[in-house]
């Protein structure tokens, strides 16, 4: 191959790539686009993206051009395994001369009689992003030049794949946690009830929720909670949190000995996961309330003709340490009493201390009826600017009667 010839497949590669056209396609129709350019522009058969799922160690077609079967099929090649496989663990550039069930892990590349396989690592980085190979049915040496020219789609393509996880994380998540959050908070006879829900912006949903179910002889749980992290592993470990905490909550009339079981089966079944939760049992007599806290900020609490407090209760550890002596704090509710849970979305910001925030709350919480509170709340601390975090906020206040 001459230098002219190789320099007009860069300029036809780069063409291909960066064509601004592209941009008005989703980013599965992006790749789509680009392998289907560079198997002309490099004079190849197939071309094929795998993406790399780090927590299952697996490479999964996501993409192909000349045999779709791979996406079709849910191809997946484990990290070091085969062909793509070493790609991705030698993260190298790897060329395969000779192309069957002793080089390559998916029978579909030698069934369609491939002779010769180019592929590159994606790479975001030091992330490996991926895998992008590209096969020919006749004989090929592959050269550096085309190694150059491949490593040039892997970096535009590994772009397209994490814009595409991240938009299809972002809203799966959200809608994960949105169907999760009560779309009506249920009528409670005795009490009133107002809650908001912002997600934040960045660095993208997390695990926020609240929950207010009815319980057997007319009682009612109460929860506020935030899963650790971002994203859509977040929300479903939330969703997974919030079942099983509804499920204790049918065992126990004590919030402490909720917790407890809440905390042990996470322990065991989403090892690393970790989530502050406020649960309260709401009695029939509607009098008081029972809760317990792992981890999370205390409620506060407004009565009538005095200043709000925070709720005195000790706060343990949060859901995901074992081995703790969790405790419950009775709290008596006053006709006209106002019990406000929130996330730490709403009292925490970059620019001051989470005590301003705190006192903030506290000064703005009063004995009035919750769609009031809400509103007065979001007011004060949310005001004009956009959430960075996911806001929270449930409020309950005693009937006066």
């Amino acid at each position: 191959m001459s230098e002219t010839s190789t320099a007009d497949e860069r300029i036809q590669v780069l063409e291909a790539i960066t064509d601004t056209a592209l941009g008005h396609l989703g980013p599965g129709k992006v790749m789509e686009t680009i392998l289907g350019r560079v198997r002309e522009v490099m004079g190849v058969d197939t071309a094929t993206v795998l993406r790399f799922d780090p927590e299952a160690q697996l490479l999964r077609a996501v993409a192909a051009s000349g045999i779709e079967e791979e996406v079709y099929q849910d191809v997946q090649i484990t990290l070091g395994a085969g062909f793509a496989g070493r790609v991705a663990a030698e993260r190298r550039p790897v060329i395969l001369d000779h192309v069957d069930e002793t080089t390559v892990v998916n029978a579909l590349l030698w069934e369609r009689g491939l002779r010769a396989l180019l592929g590159v690592p994606m790479m975001a980085g030091d992330d490996l992003v991926g895998v992008l190979h590209v096969g020919s049915v006749t004989p090929r040496e592959f050269t550096e030049a085309d190694v150059d020219l491949l490593r040039l789609v892997a970096a535009r393509i590994a772009l397209a794949v994490q814009i595409d996880v991240s938009t299809a994380d972002r809203a799966a998540a959200s809608a994960l946690q949105r169907s999760l959050l009560p779309g009506r908070l249920p009528d409670v006879t005795g009490m009133q009830f107002a809650a908001r829900y912002v997600p934040g912006t960045e660095p993208g949903v997390g695990g926020d929720w609240y929950d207010l179910f009815p319980l057997p002889g007319d009682r009612f749980g109460i929860v506020m909670g935030d899963v650790a992290g971002h994203g859509l592993n977040a929300a479903v470990i939330m969703g997974r949190i919030r079942s099983a905490l509804r499920a204790y909550a049918l065992e126990s009339d004590d919030p402490a000995e909720v917790l407890s079981k809440l905390d042990r089966k996470v322990h065991h079944f989403e090892p690393g996961a970790l989530a502050t939760v406020v649960y309260g049992l709401l009695p029939a007599s509607r009098d008081s309330v029972a809760i317990s806290l792992a981890g999370h900020l205390p409620p506060v609490l407004a009565m009538r003709d005095r200043p709000s407090v925070f709720v005195d209760a000790p706060v343990d550890p949060p859901i995901g340490v074992t081995g703790v002596n969790r405790r419950r704090t009775d709290i008596d509710l006053p006709p006209g009493s106002v019990l406000a849970l929130y996330t730490d979305g709403l009292v925490e910001r970059r620019d001051h201390l989470i005590d301003v925030g705190l006192r903030r709350l506290a000064d703005v919480i009063t004995a009035e009826p919750p769609g009031v509170v809400c509103a007065r709340v979001m007011a004060a601390l949310v005001g004009s600017t956009p959430a960075q975090d996911d806001i929270a906020l449930l409020v309950a206040r005693r009937d006066l009667n």
